[in-house]
């Protein structure tokens, strides 16, 4: 068993596309679109983007509290371009729309000094918000995927420019000043429809610092960023909080009604705009940072239970499967490495002994290192990477509790809203 680990391991490291180096990252342009520098550098050229129109369509349910946290670091991108906020209010109950409202009032300032700027080619200094109040979701579609779809119509039917953007983000995302800026050129240049950057959640408190990075790097690992940014791949995934998308595409391809009733949008929306022949890039950023707190293990249970087995489509054999695969890639190697030392110590001899414990022992040395990277992007202590075994059997539990809520029709839910 751990000499089929010991193997999978090397395979994991060097053959499935370098899942595990942080080194995808913007500014992204044709020379650079295959790098794997982890240093995260930057390129250099002036600016010569022609600033295609953006609208940001932001859904939005019970998201009161924090809205005036994240909302004016969005209204005050510094884009060049013709730059608006849409958030969609999907039927709160917290006021969510009259916040929306008090936080771009506030902003109304910076709102009449954009035009002025943009007329002698400065920054915007601010950009115009709409709040739409969202429609009954129909049979059949998702919550947010309908409440992105009224958005997504909205911007079609107000923005005329054919070659504009629109930017899919959530309502707890915190944008840095220039984030925007630097996600439409690096489309631009590189002729991207899709460009996707997984936002840095937090990673604070105690609880925050051992699921978090290893959430992100088990997403890395089952779509590896490198294949999916490659064209030639077929493997596709996006990050929901931040996904700038060519309006041309994303209209040819049939809107978000292809993927109505997708509980996963993000992964779901990536697949469809890369089968239909379009060049796709998702990295990492520590630029645009969700501002959600997940302060208690069952915040961060919830957040991962609650979509786990759909991931898996609902199939019982995927998810034997899984569990399976996670207690043979991640607890045997530890498992096998201390039950050869203790053999070892026992006076146990023999070729069996032996290569159970050495191929733990290597098993268990890869998987830290292949972790080392993302616990160093999260600022974390590497002492931490030989606990992976320990954090993956806790992902294996919430994903067998994911099943058990399917099960006991425990629904799906987004902020809150029952999803079947």
């Amino acid at each position: 068993m751990c000499a089929v680990s010991a193997a999978a391991w090397v395979y994991l490291l060097l053959a499935h596309g370098a899942y595990w180096r942080t080194g995808q990252r913007l500014p992204l342009t044709s020379a650079d679109a295959s790098g794997d520098d982890d240093s995260g550098g930057h390129a250099s050229g002036g600016d010569d983007t022609d600033w295609p129109a953006v609208v940001a369509v932001v859904p939005a349910r019970n998201e009161a509290e924090i809205l005036p946290v994240t909302l004016p670091a969005l209204l005050a991108q510094d884009y060049p371009g013709d730059f608006r906020v849409l958030l969609v209010d999907d039927r709160s109950d917290d006021g969510t729309g009259r916040v929306a409202a008090d936080v771009a009032a506030r902003s109304e300032p910076r709102v009449a000094t954009r035009v002025a700027a943009r007329a002698d080619g400065a920054p915007n200094a601010g950009a115009p918000l709409t709040v739409l109040s969202g429609q009954p979701r129909p049979d059949g579609w998702a919550g947010k995927v309908w409440a992105m779809s009224q958005g997504f119509a909205t911007a079609q039917r107000e923005q005329q420019d054919e070659d504009g953007y629109v930017l899919f983000t959530d309502a707890d995302i915190a944008w840095e000043p220039g984030a925007l800026r630097r996600l439409v050129r690096a489309a631009e240049r590189d002729d991207r429809a899709l460009l996707s950057q997984m936002a840095l959640l937090r990673a604070e408190t105690g609880w925050e610092k051992v699921v978090v990075p290893a959430f992100v790097y088990f997403f890395a690992q089952l779509y590896p960023f490198r294949d999916v940014n490659s064209p030639s791949s077929r493997t596709a995934a996006g990050a929901g909080g931040c996904m700038l998308i060519r309006r041309a595409a994303l209209a040819k391809a049939g809107g978000l009604e292809p993927i109505k009733g997708a509980l996963i949008d993000d992964v779901s929306l990536a697949t469809l705009l890369k089968r239909d022949g379009n060049r796709c890039w998702l990295g990492l950023t520590a630029e645009i940072r969700s501002a959600r707190p997940y302060p208690k293990l069952a915040d961060l249970w919830h957040m991962i239970a609650r979509s786990a087995y759909t991931q898996l489509k609902y199939n019982p054999a995927l998810l034997a499967g899984t569990i399976i695969g996670l207690l043979l890639l991640y607890a045997a190697p530890p498992a096998g490495a201390i039950a050869g030392l203790v053999a070892a110590g026992a006076g146990a001899t023999g070729a069996g002994v032996a290569l159970t414990g050495f191929a733990g022992l290597a098993a268990w040395a890869i998987m830290t290192a292949t972790y080392l990277p993302m616990l160093r992007f999260y600022r974390l202590s590497p002492l931490r990477a030989p606990g992976l075994p320990l954090i993956a059997i806790l992902y294996a539990a919430m994903t067998a509790d994911s099943a058990r809520r399917h099960y006991t029709n425990r629904a799906v839910r987004w902020r809150d809203t029952i999803q079947t």
